[in-house]
């Protein structure tokens, strides 16, 4: 099966994890920008992260034959810290007109405070400038109902078009509340928290099939770069039909991504 792969941190991962994505099948692959496990110290390790990211990985997934895309911005981690996310979010548009950058992401929020939402105000702001999509975190289950509420709220006051954002990491209680008000939403595959295949394909059979995608996020945490095509296999044991599945892992974020010029299958 082919399949598109939109939330992967593969500066976290091997080659080999490169290799046996695309022995799978994966046609493309996008990598947000995120946390490095750790708060970097200054703008200059962000320049650095962003010429990774615009430079350094596409170029490495190239050997496979993988088209790599990337979205740019601080992550709502380090974004507590206004004064200085502002200085790193000043760099940002000197990369944008890299071949690869999609848009800006993934912006959104960690424990909802008001610094990390401003911050995301400002990102949104960035991304209706240079008309971008966006792409979106939502924060982990004990803040997710509450910053996924916030974040739609700062997203209908600045007036965006929510066919050109994807809302990451909904679960059960909140991927209602992300469709209802017209944005795309993103389920990622943890093994450990957030989705597993099973709670995604439930998902998927409440809510339906439009304006939806399934991720991996890999990262340097318990995660399964192959999460996507895992849960398309299990879709296939609950006997959805191929042409649904395709929707859901090709079809979806194919439509999605195809809104920034760069991305090209």
């Amino acid at each position: 099966m082919n399949y598109i792969e939109p939330h992967a941190h593969m500066v976290s991962r091997t080659t080999a994890d490169y290799q046996a994505i695309v022995q799978a099948g994966c046609v493309a692959l996008c990598e947000p920008a995120f946390w490095a496990g750790y708060d970097r110290a200054s703008v200059d390790g962000f320049h650095d992260y962003y010429r990774q990211l615009t430079e350094y990985e596409p170029a490495r997934a190239a050997k496979f034959g993988l088209p790599h895309y990337t979205w740019l911005c601080i992550n709502p981690k380090e974004a507590e810290d206004a004064g200085f996310a502002r200085e790193v979010m000043a760099i940002i548009p000197e990369f944008l007109d890299k071949p690869n950058v999609l848009g800006i992401g993934e912006i959104g929020l960690n424990k909802n405070t008001r610094n990390e939402l401003a911050i995301f105000e400002e990102h949104v702001e960035i991304a209706k400038k240079y008309d971008l999509p966006i792409l979106i975190h939502t924060p982990h289950l004990e803040d997710k109902l509450k910053g996924t509420k916030m974040i739609l709220d700062a997203l209908k006051n600045a007036q965006v078009d929510p066919n050109r954002v994807i809302v990451d990491h909904v679960e059960e209680h909140t991927a209602g509340l992300v469709l209802d008000a017209g944005f795309w939403a993103g389920m990622t595959l943890y093994p450990e928290s957030k989705c597993t295949a099973a709670r995604a394909i439930d998902i998927l059979e409440t809510f339906g099939l439009e304006k939806i995608w399934m991720n991996s996020a890999c990262d340097w945490g318990i995660s399964d770069p192959l999460a996507v095509i895992k849960c398309a296999v299990e879709m296939r044991k609950r006997q959805h039909a191929q042409a649904i599945i395709d929707k859901v892992i090709y079809e979806n974020p194919h439509k999605f991504l195809s809104q920034s010029p760069n991305f090209k299958l």
